[in-house]
């Protein structure tokens, strides 16, 4: 855990140590640039930093495109208060096969790595090393920097004699490179959030997306149709829709859920108060710029001088006003 610089309210935490993935994303936040940042060692201290003032903001993994949304990300989102997504930013994901120098890759019979990076890598290990065996990381980068540590006696610390790591693993540690893009799907890219406690939500910019966690009211028959009614009636698409099991009971789920479009515009606004009179339970985590910059494309119909002129048709008649018919 390494804090660098002084000012901790202006520090921003991330999944360490140096050359993780996360720290590429951070790379991508204007504001974080300069100031001091914080390597932690898993989501829910980097959390912990933000809530306790720590630090003022923590970059997260919330979604990959192989293997969907991280759960102890949604889940620590659920269940901790006073959190905000302000920002998102995309970093596509690759990996290279890192050893000890000198070390061949006929030699390497066991391999450590991050869960989600071993299972992104599956294929390529299975077909070329068949007969390794895995051992899992706190992160790939923490995974590649052991197979430097030694014993008293010098010899290697690691049970590992290979990891799994990014490609920029080889700027921070004296590593060979035994392969280079070991990830089976070549179009990986992992979705990371930045996370404060500012209740401020960032300007519409014509390109974003709204981030909620909803809890159905009862596990009745068509209650997921109707939870979802309330974005398809209003012309609100849907990026994610993911369940988490609440803990309470079998069967009881929350949803994590990204809509297109921000808080501000009508059609995103309407869906959430219908939400909201429908689930006991609504978490709004923010509106925030998308990554990718594309605006969401949407039915003429749901424009926001529709929904203003619905309003003032019905003010008019509820105020006896003359109305053109």
């Amino acid at each position: 855990m390494t804090t660098h610089g002084e000012n901790a309210s202006e520090t921003y935490s991330y999944l360490g140590p140096a050359g993780t993935f996360t720290e590429l994303a951070l790379k991508q936040v204007d504001a974080a640039q300069g100031k001091p940042w914080r390597a932690v060692n898993n989501v829910g201290e980097a959390l912990d930093d933000v809530v306790t003032g720590r630090s003022t903001a923590a970059v997260i993994a919330i979604e990959n495109s192989i293997d969907g949304g991280v759960a102890a990300t949604q889940d620590a989102l659920a269940t901790v208060p006073g959190l905000r997504i302000i920002g998102e930013y995309l970093v596509p994901v690759g990996f290279v096969l890192v050893t000890r120098p000198g070390t061949t890759i006929d030699q390497v019979r066991t391999i450590a790595a991050h869960p989600v990076a071993y299972a992104q890598c599956r294929g390529w290990l299975d077909k070329n090393l068949p007969e390794h065996s895995y051992v899992p990381a706190g992160s790939n980068v923490q995974a590649a920097s052991q197979l430097l540590e030694t014993d008293a006696a010098g010899n290697p610390a690691s049970v590992a004699d290979a990891a799994i790591a990014p490609p920029t693993i080889v700027d921070h540690h004296p590593l060979d490179v035994l392969a280079e893009k070991i990830i089976d799907n070549p179009h990986a890219v992992t979705r990371f959030a930045l996370v404060s406690r500012s209740r401020a939500i960032p300007p519409r910019t014509g390109a974003d997306k709204t981030s909620l966690i909803a809890e159905l009211p009862s596990d009745a028959p068509g209650s997921l149709v109707e939870l979802l009614e309330q974005f398809s009636t209003r012309g609100v698409n849907m990026s994610l829709l993911e369940s988490r099991p609440i803990g309470d009971a079998l069967g009881r789920h929350r949803f994590i859920i990204d809509l297109e479009g921000h808080i501000t515009e009508e059609r995103i606004a309407d869906a959430v108060l219908g939400l909201y009179r429908f689930t006991p339970r609504v978490i709004f985590l923010g509106s925030y710029p998308r990554a990718d910059g594309e605006p969401p494309e949407f039915d003429p119909r749901y424009a926001d001088e529709v929904f203003v002129e619905a309003r003032d048709w019905l003010r008019a008649l509820v105020s006896a006003e003359p109305t053109e018919s």
